[in-house]
């Protein structure tokens, strides 16, 4: 079964405390960026390299910046987080890490901080990597 992967990063396991309150917190987000769940069942839920599901001892402690399509997306990211259990980390704007950066932060219900970044018109060769298993 073909999947798609990124190509520096294979995945980003997330430990998290409430699984359910996690589930419908990135879905919202996720969703506000035009993306979905790759992969989910009561124990995990998953989209592209990122891999979530509950915690047996301490829970994760990353940031995670997701790429948005355009600057709409990353407000609709920031609406999404806070109205599904996220915290405000700096609302929807322009940043000083380079000419075009726009971003907003939320910290999801364990205090990961959760970030959506446009970084102005760009043109993809590949909207992803397929892999298939050789034989």
């Amino acid at each position: 079964m073909p999947y798609h992967q990124g190509r520096l990063i294979d995945h980003v396991h997330l430990r998290v405390s409430d699984l359910e309150a996690s589930r419908r917190f990135y879905r919202a987000v996720l969703n506000a960026i035009g993306r979905d769940f790759t992969s989910e069942s009561p124990t995990h839920f998953a989209c592209d390299e990122l891999w979530v599901d509950r915690a047996d001892g301490p829970v994760s402690r990353v940031h995670l910046a997701f790429q948005a399509p355009d600057r709409g997306a990353v407000r609709a990211f920031h609406e999404a987080a806070l109205a599904h259990g996220g915290r405000d980390n700096g609302g929807p704007g322009e940043r000083s890490y380079h000419l075009g950066y726009y971003a907003a932060f939320a910290f999801d219900p364990d205090g990961n901080n959760i970030e959506a970044v446009h970084h102005g018109p760009t043109e993809r060769s590949a909207g992803s990597v397929v892999v298939s298993r050789k034989a």
